[in-house]
């Protein structure tokens, strides 16, 4: 008998958070279509690259939204039990409120390893096509798209260079500034009003520069109007785009973590919360399966609606903290990896609570 409610519980649990999720995406297309169709007609964007970006856009969300999605459908079906008694007759015939739990967190493991493995290995690509396609057709001022101010930048291990600000159409950086270090002693300072990146070659044009070679009597200084050469170092250095870290798959992100930490980015708190997010999702999982399935398995006077009103304002509140401390994670100096797990530690709490009152 167990076995068949297990297999009846998991298959409701799987189902109803598949049928959500395809009831809310295509709702989400329409909005977005609508939104966004003028912006697309007057660019005239390809077809192809519009139903790219709407796949894209389908993986993007269904992996932002996945918290909400779980925890409504498992409100919405369990509640469904409990208001045709069903609950009540399973825990009567003997079955404790922990093993009643268990169909639940077997959904919840399944759910959450396609989770994990959409995060490593699909999202990324989805959120290059997202990004890509927004800044490319849909938004006119790309300011926000690279750290393009006050960047400073560490190319090697010896190696640094400045610039207050960085014009992407151009490719011209302003108050350009290059040290580079041997043994802990600066060996020369390289200073530019301006510096051009050339595409075409991958070379640099300075303008208005000043190499200023330290030597143990004298120093030797080289100064000119324009002067064309190579560094070791790429257009990105210059002016990162701030949303590279979501856009790389678990491995190269790893290694583009560790090198920004070697070169002081000012952005390595955004790409750490990208990075731990990765994990903090999935296990967000059983902590809205248990705090859902603990709210919704008791027959309220409300019904559904009591119970969905409850469900609503849990979910939204568990995305209010997770955009509020990543945001804080971000912008300030909280510890990223504490920041991300702070709405799971405090919805972990409230999980184990109603857990022990559902028990009762």
């Amino acid at each position: 008998m167990l076995k068949i409610i297990d297999k009846y519980i998991l298959k409701r649990y799987l189902v109803t958070f598949a049928v959500m999720i395809l009831m809310f995406i295509p709702i989400g297309i329409v909005i977005d279509v609508s939104e966004k169709i003028n912006k697309m007609l007057e660019n005239k964007v390809p077809f192809g690259a519009v139903a790219k970006y709407y796949l894209d856009f389908t993986i993007y969300f269904a992996n932002l939204l996945f918290p909400i999605f779980l925890f409504l459908s498992i409100i919405w079906f369990t509640s469904k039990l409990a208001n045709n008694t069903e609950v009540i007759a399973i825990l009567s015939s003997g079955i404790s409120f922990t093993r009643f739990l268990r169909p639940y967190i077997i959904g919840a493991t399944i759910v959450s390893l396609f989770a994990l493995i959409m995060a490593i290995f699909l999202v990324p690509s989805a959120s290059a096509g997202f990004k890509n396609f927004r800044y490319t057709y849909l938004v006119n001022n790309t300011s926000d798209v690279r750290d393009n101010s006050n960047v400073f930048r560490q190319v090697s291990n010896d190696e640094y260079i400045f610039v207050t600000n960085f014009n992407e159409k151009s490719n011209i950086a302003f108050n350009f500034s290059m040290e580079k270090f041997e043994n802990d002693k600066l060996k020369y300072k390289l200073n530019a009003s301006r510096i051009k990146f050339n595409p075409a070659d991958s070379t640099y044009t300075l303008y208005n520069y000043t190499k200023r070679k330290v030597g143990e009597l004298s120093d030797v200084i080289e100064s000119g109007e324009k002067k064309d050469t190579v560094f070791n170092f790429d257009i990105d250095d210059l002016a990162p785009v701030v949303y590279i870290a979501e856009t790389l798959p678990l491995n190269e992100l790893n290694k583009f973590i560790e090198k920004e930490k070697a070169r002081g980015s000012s952005n390595i708190n955004v790409y750490l919360v990208v990075l731990y997010k990765k994990y903090s999702i999935p296990v967000s999982a059983f902590i809205l399966t248990i705090i859902a399935v603990a709210v919704s398995s008791m027959k309220r006077r409300g019904g559904m609606g009591m119970n969905l009103a409850i469900g609503i304002i849990l979910a939204f509140g568990f995305v209010f903290l997770d955009k509020i401390f990543g945001v804080l994670a971000e912008k300030s100096s909280a510890p990223p990896l504490l920041a991300v797990w702070t709405p799971n530690i405090v919805f972990g709490i409230l999980a184990i609570y109603l857990l022990k009152n559902a028990k009762r």
